[in-house]
């Protein structure tokens, strides 16, 4: 049963993250690009000044200022997206996906611009203390001129989609990740013990009903308390995990140069990246579709989630916001996602070597059993001293723990993507009946040539590589330099990153609730009490270990990120020609002077 769901949200992502999806949110950010005449410079230099509170006026329409408008929407996307997400895209899409992710930053900049600025012009501030705004009031309003209720139709299209994003994305990537890299360092006090199941574990769900705890305390006060923890939780965080990632980066600064070399060569296509160590290799066009998909992940840009914070600011001026809204693409792409990059790249955990080596190359075999290859191994070895350095673990003890999630590099038929026949077989850390630790391998399936032969598989190397998914290979790199760090720092930051991040994104779902029940009123409050109690759940059930792979958690992510892609872009074009013209409208203003600074 979980086989066929996985095959049918595999299939629908396929169509919903196409790359003709892809092509036109990268040909609408470059369009937007033009036609602000490359309003990024806009963003960061009067959006600097906006934030500062230079152009703030008490009694302007909203329930937040800009700043704090600024920190809730980038609580959600200065969030394990960072962490995890680009981790992800480095370890299977080599160095070339930092290319992509740049230019995703950059183009971002342009859509955030004009998708908030859309969505001021069009908010409901009928209560202008607790504003409403978003590509739902955007198509509503605009169709509502020519008559009719498509627009509301095609608003309720896109709330729909905007939660599921928030479940997915928003929630269950976040809480799953947290649950993983908090376990791969700590044991849970009165739980580590409970025996574990194939569907259920008891660590990382009491890690799971934590964070519904701590969520559900912050989102039942709403925007104004959502947009207080923000403005003091995302500087904290960000200048927390940036110093630590620079003073890493300065350890590691001879290779820094020749990094951005092989980001700007692989990313243009002058080459595919070769397979290396941990690395199964990549063609342009592969690590291409992993930047850019977990840049768009991370930074939500053309996704329109981002606008429905904004629309909560203080202001009287809908392009003014707009312009700060720029600012979040270039922090959390350019910058910390850069920095999270680099250091995994710089550190070499991307393309590393295995962990251990088995001895005796006769003792591993593959037999073919009901179309699957199933590997046999003999005991697990102890961990290389270089391995136990980074990990801190002493010189006696071997390095594994039970359940450990290891893999080993065979030769199969070519993949595609990479454009080699190197492939991964996993499995996890057991009990061997000799009282040391074994390994159970994941069968793997035979591939068949055209006369119906199965292809013969073989072990490339008799290493053996730990795994480490998502923010634990975040993790992983800041201890190859300074070993200890990483448990530490990533694991507070990947905490604060999430929290941050659900928060916010409960607030997004719950606005598109709000679109469609409406604000007020019995059913209305029932909607919205059933959606904050349902969300604050799934918060803990992603944790229970029905998720296992980063391929299942990116499948659930890829399907929420896809979904609002293709209901907001179209939205977007409509809409465009009218931001454009107020964007050029009060940048004329801007420089003829005629907003004075906290005198308009």
């Amino acid at each position: 049963m979980q086989f066929e769901v996985n095959d049918v949200i595999n299939t629908i992502n396929s169509i919903l993250f196409s790359e003709y999806v892809v092509y036109a949110l990268l040909l609408t950010g470059l369009i937007f690009t033009l036609w602000s005449g490359f309003g990024q410079y806009r963003a960061l230099t009067h959006g600097v000044s906006v934030i500062r509170g230079k152009f703030d006026k008490k009694d302007d329409p909203g329930a937040i200022s800009h700043f704090q408008a600024l920190s809730a929407a980038l609580s959600a996307t200065v969030g394990l997206g960072n962490i995890a997400g680009v981790a992800l895209a480095v370890a299977i899409g080599g160095p070339g996906a930092v290319f992509w992710m740049w230019v995703i930053g950059l183009l971002g900049m342009a859509l955030k611009m004009t998708e908030v600025t859309q969505s001021m012009l069009t908010r409901d501030t009928t209560d202008p203390n607790n504003p409403h705004g978003g590509p739902m009031y955007v198509v509503d309003n605009l169709f509502k001129k020519a008559g009719g209720r498509l627009g509301a139709t095609i608003g309720g299209i896109f709330c729909f989609t905007l939660v599921l994003s928030a479940i997915t994305g928003g929630n269950m990537f976040q809480a799953w990740n947290v649950a993983a890299v908090t376990t791969q360092y700590f044991e849970i006090p009165g739980v580590s013990g409970i025996e574990k199941t194939s569907n259920f574990n008891p660590e990382t769900f009491a890690i799971g009903v934590i964070l519904a705890i701590i969520v559900g305390c912050v989102i039942v006060g709403g925007i104004k308390r959502i947009g207080s923890v923000a403005g003091k939780l995302v500087p904290f965080m960000c200048l927390l995990y940036l110093g630590a990632g620079i003073v890493v980066l300065l350890l590691n600064i001879g290779q820094i140069p020749e990094l951005i070399m092989l980001i700007v060569k692989y990313g243009l296509g002058f080459g595919d990246a070769p397979a290396s160590g941990a690395f199964l290799g990549g063609s342009v066009g592969y690590a291409a579709m992993w930047g850019i998909k977990r840049a768009l992940f991370s930074s939500e840009a053309g996704q329109g989630s981002a606008p429905i914070a904004h629309s909560a600011a203080k202001c009287n001026e809908p392009v003014r916001e707009g312009i700060v809204a720029g600012l979040e693409p270039f922090i959390d792409t350019l910058v910390v996602c850069t920095v999270t990059a680099l250091i995994i790249l710089a550190s070499g955990a991307w393309n590393r070597g295995p962990e251990a080596t088995f001895g005796e190359a006769a003792a591993i075999s593959f037999s073919l059993e009901d179309d699957e290859w199933r590997l046999t191994t003999p005991a697990l070895p102890s961990k290389n001293d270089e391995a136990k350095r980074v990990n801190g673990v002493a010189a006696e003890d071997t390095g594994w723990s039970l359940n450990d999630s290891v893999f080993m590099m065979l030769r199969a038929g070519q993949d595609e993507n990479t454009g080699d026949n190197l492939h991964r077989i996993s499995g996890s850390v057991t009990s061997g009946a000799d009282g040391n630790f074994a390994v159970a391998w994941e069968p793997y399936d035979a591939i068949y040539d055209e006369a119906g032969d199965a292809i013969p598989v073989s072990i490339e190397s008799n290493g053996v590589w730990a795994n480490y998914p998502g923010a634990s290979l975040t993790a992983h790199a800041f201890d190859r330099t300074i070993p200890g760090l990483g448990k530490w720092l990533v694991v507070i930051a990947a905490w604060l990153f999430a929290i941050s991040t659900m928060i916010s994104w409960s607030y997004y779902g719950e606005q598109g609730v709000i679109y469609v029940f409406g604000s007020e009123g019995p059913f209305s409050v029932v909607a919205i009490t059933l959606y904050r109690l349902v969300y604050t759940v799934l918060v803990a059930i992603s944790t229970m270990g029905f998720i296992t792979t980063d391929a299942e958690l990116d499948m659930w992510t890829t399907l929420g990120l896809g979904a609002m892609l293709v209901a907001n872009i179209p939205i977007m074009w409509i809409y465009g020609p009218q931001a454009m013209r107020a964007y050029h409208t009060y940048i004329g203003k801007l420089k003829k002077g005629e907003f004075k600074e906290n005198a308009e």
